[in-house]
């Protein structure tokens, strides 16, 4: 005598029996795991599709991944002035500055196809934070950031930053 088996699956919010074979067990599993599947792959297209929003060094905000490192920061026992003068001069040579702030310090040009964003920031007269951000098209670029922090370390070290 055969064995009769039963699957209940949900169909439009009922729970409905189904009699299966001997085959029968595999399609019940496999339309758990489908559900299953498809959920978790919306759910990862989801996180990748929706990234979220990076607050960058001039203020605004732009879209991006927000678990990336971008940021270089590093201060110099220089005036303020010295510092955005050398920063000036690096962010000209590496790419083309499109913002030049000079109520608040903040640079932002194009480097190599990154978005780069410099904010001078004066510590306490003798000590000037510079802090260097540079993004690629979603993820940060913390090598790029890196170069140009010490390109403007460099340039102060020349001595061509001086006026």
């Amino acid at each position: 005598m055969a064995r009769l088996a039963f699957c209940y699956l949900k169909f439009k919010g009922k729970s409905v029996r189904k009699k299966l074979d001997g085959r029968g067990w595999a399609k019940c599993i496999l339309a758990g795991m489908k559900i299953k599947l498809s959920s978790v792959l919306a759910l990862f297209a989801a996180l990748i599709a929706l990234p979220g929003c990076i607050g960058t060094q001039d203020g605004h905000s732009v879209a991006g991944m927000p678990f990336t490192k971008d940021r270089i920061t590093s201060r110099y026992a220089r005036p303020a002035a010295q510092l955005s003068v050398a920063t000036r001069t690096v962010l000209n040579r590496n790419g083309k500055i499109i913002l030049d702030n000079v109520v608040n310090n903040s640079f932002e040009a194009k480097v190599n196809q990154h978005r780069v964003w410099v904010k001078v920031t004066d510590i306490d007269g003798r000590v000037t934070e510079v802090t260097v951000q540079s993004r690629g098209w979603m993820a940060g670029d913390v090598d790029t950031a890196a170069e140009i922090s010490k390109q403007i370390g460099m340039m102060l070290v020349a001595g061509a930053g001086q006026n």
